[in-house]
């Protein structure tokens, strides 16, 4: 990570929750499916690319952005305590074997920021640990899309780990799964907008997310996990407007709202429209499957540090002590 960090700097993530509920009846399968050529998203060029003494000075320390966000879960049929850290940093990844670019012999190289979302909650006796990890380019004109995401889930059940690649213009996604039913799947599709990218977006260039109606935005791994539906693009409905709520406070806040028809969801991102644009939570509102009920969940940004947390890897009293001041349980 140093090099990357040093030369380049860092930036945001989102995760949700898995299930012991068992998915409808099925067979694993592979599936193929046509897809339209890769329209570039109407991307202006990011504010990594800007020339900002303001943001070279937050970015561009060596350090990474760690954010602690109180959580209330929506699983099963209430509401349950939880944390989540989205960590935002930027670091060199290979094009073409799309992993970090370690040794630095491999010219497809770029630029991108990464989002670690971790989420964890506890429901009743037992818990649930998320991770998802967004892989997108911050020369945006270069590489219109989101290069990968990576989702993984574990509960007291089971686990399943789920990832999209770009190849060809398309999103190549592979599914292994505990379900008998699901795992194991591979499917190809159209490389629409995906959810789990909006994070990065925002702390990129947030007048540059896609709106209107009738859009076609891949849901979020885990929410796809969660709800147990098929890989795919759904009809969405997406503004961009300033906040006007009471649930979060910050500087000169805006939302980003993605509405589902289809699953009769609406998910909120709030986040300061003044650099480095923190996200300062999220709302998450959809029907349970257990029994209809219309219920949130809701994270909250608790503390945002900045520090180069991968080189303080000791068991030592001022690990310890940096740790309590993030407030990471």
């Amino acid at each position: 990570m140093k090099r990357s960090f040093y030369l380049l700097g860092i930036a945001a993530l989102y995760a949700m929750v898995f299930s012991c509920e068992a998915p409808p009846a099925g067979n694993a399968e592979t599936v193929n499916t046509a897809a339209a050529s890769l329209t570039p998203l109407p991307l202006t060029s990011s504010a990594f690319e800007k020339s900002s003494v303001t943001l070279d000075k937050y970015w561009y320390q060596g350090k990474g952005e760690l954010n602690v966000y109180e959580l209330e879960q929506n699983r099963y049929q209430g509401i349950h305590p939880g944390e989540a850290l989205l960590i935002f940093v930027t670091e060199d990844f290979l094009t073409d074997k799309q992993v970090k670019n370690d040794s630095y012999k491999n010219p497809n190289s770029t630029a991108i920021l990464k989002m670690n979302g971790i989420t964890r909650f506890t429901t009743g006796l037992y818990d649930y640990s998320i991770m998802t990890s967004v892989f997108t380019p911050v020369k945006s004109q270069d590489f219109s899309r989101t290069l990968k995401v990576t989702q993984s889930a574990q509960d007291w059940c089971g686990q399943v780990f789920s990832q999209i690649n770009l190849q060809n213009e398309q999103y190549q996604y592979k599914l292994f799964s505990y379900f008998e039913s699901e795992g194991d799947e591979q499917k190809e599709a159209a490389a629409n907008f995906l959810e789990d990218e909006v994070m990065n977006r925002i702390r990129m260039d947030y007048s540059s997310l896609p709106v209107g109606d009738d859009l076609k935005v891949i849901p979020g791994l885990t929410f796809l996990r969660l709800r147990h539906q098929s890989y795919q693009a759904y009809t969405a409905n997406a503004s961009l407007t300033d906040y006007a709520g009471t649930e979060f406070s910050g500087e000169a806040l805006k939302v980003y709202t993605v509405e589902y028809p289809e699953f009769k969801r609406t998910l909120n991102i709030v986040f300061s429209s003044v650099a480095p644009y923190y996200i300062e939570g999220w709302i998450d509102e959809y029907p349970s499957a257990f029994d209809g009920k219309l219920r949130a969940t809701k994270a909250t940004r608790k503390k945002t540090i900045q520090d180069d947390y991968w080189s303080k890897n000791r068991s030592t009293a001022a690990n310890a002590s940096l740790r309590n001041e993030l407030g990471w349980d």
